[in-house]
């Protein structure tokens, strides 16, 4: 474990977001987006590597980990950080992705979301969804809305996580951070047993199957703000993954109640800052106004695009156009920008312009 901890503070020293430990390779350290291997350190063993997981693990979550071939969990490094990892198996060796999380929860407002991001966080009822690919932001940002709401209002949070990343240490909120595996089955359960728990606001880790989505809606049904993130690019995908979870004759159904109960969607991408050292998100936001509404509830998803490009005046913001403010900020270059725009040859002419 000596050696383990070695190269999670190597990493840690270099900026590294992330350390996967995958046998024969040397440990490999991921900054600002770029892989690679840990400088003048020798390949890792599979033996090692079985080393280092039962003793993170414990014989009884590793014997899960045999049964299942993967398994997250958190880890904290004493005096120094937090750690997500994830363990798996590949080639029947036994490898470890560590992902770096802060100590400390950043400011809302020191993360670059759009002003209306901010509001989100004080509704008091509805489903607020967080998307984006893996490596995207999104817990960040979920964090952020959380301490917000945490340093200002006698709240109630329960969060449910798999694993639990950042530790929210209240201040004026009552907040219960419950983690998959340890403190309840998973996250359908922890839902439901959640609202009987006297709530002001439900984080879930994600929305990842028909149980917990379902149970996640209904909870923003009767009163709750909920919270909770799915690996889609954009609003539109999103109302469309959700949906599509469902049986077919179920789905009339769900767009009504969805039209209903869903506040906003924030998608995100991130990039490596190219004028210093850090990333930087950018966002697209749909706000659910009577039109967003009307057409979830028509199946009319295809024109939530152009409703989000002609309502900015109501905090929306769509993606193409974020992408362009952080390139004018000179934040980012031009081929970042190009290669992550929703409309690439649009946004393209538009630098040129």
């Amino acid at each position: 474990m000596d050696r383990l901890r070695e190269w999670l503070m190597m990493g840690l020293k270099a900026g590294a977001s992330d350390v996967h430990i995958v046998p024969p390779l040397p440990p490999l350290f991921r900054i600002h987006t770029v892989l690679g291997p840990a400088p003048g350190q020798p390949p890792v063993t599979a033996e090692q590597s079985e080393q280092f997981t039962r003793a993170l693990l414990g014989e009884r979550r590793f014997t899960r980990l045999e049964a299942n071939r993967d398994i997250d969990f958190s880890y904290q490094l004493p005096e120094l950080g937090r750690f997500r990892v994830n363990a798996h198996y590949q080639r029947d060796a036994i490898a470890l992705a560590f992902r770096a999380i802060p100590s400390r929860v950043p400011a809302l407002e020191s993360l670059n979301l759009p002003p209306v991001v901010e509001s989100l966080a004080d509704l008091p009822r509805g489903l607020v969804l967080v998307t984006g690919q893996t490596g995207s932001g999104k817990s960040t940002t979920l964090a952020a809305m959380i301490d917000r709401v945490n340093q200002c209002s006698p709240e109630h949070i329960i969060t449910l996580e798999d694993p639990v990343e950042y530790e929210l240490k209240p201040v004026k909120a009552v907040i219960e951070q419950r983690e998959l595996g340890s403190d309840v089955p998973d996250f359908a359960s922890g839902l439901k047993h959640a609202l009987r728990q006297d709530p002001d606001i439900i984080l879930v880790g994600e929305m990842r199957d028909l149980e917990t989505t379902s149970a996640a809606i209904t909870a923003a049904e009767t009163g709750h703000l909920v919270l909770s993130t799915l690996h889609t690019q954009n609003a539109s995908q999103t109302v469309d993954r959700i949906i599509d979870i469902y049986p077919a004759e179920q789905q009339n159904q769900i767009r009504a109640m969805l039209s209903n109960t869903l506040q906003a969607v924030i998608s995100q991408v991130l990039f490596p800052r190219a004028d210093q050292p850090g990333m930087v998100p950018a966002c697209e936001v749909m706000i659910c106004t009577p039109a967003v509404r009307n057409c979830i509830r028509e199946n009319r998803i295809h024109e939530i695009p152009n409703i989000i490009e002609t309502n900015r005046a109501a905090g929306m913001c769509p993606m193409d156009e974020s992408i362009k403010a952080l390139y004018l900020n000179g934040w980012i270059s031009r081929e970042q920008a190009v290669s992550q725009a929703a409309r690439p040859q649009t946004l393209s002419r538009a630098l040129s312009a």
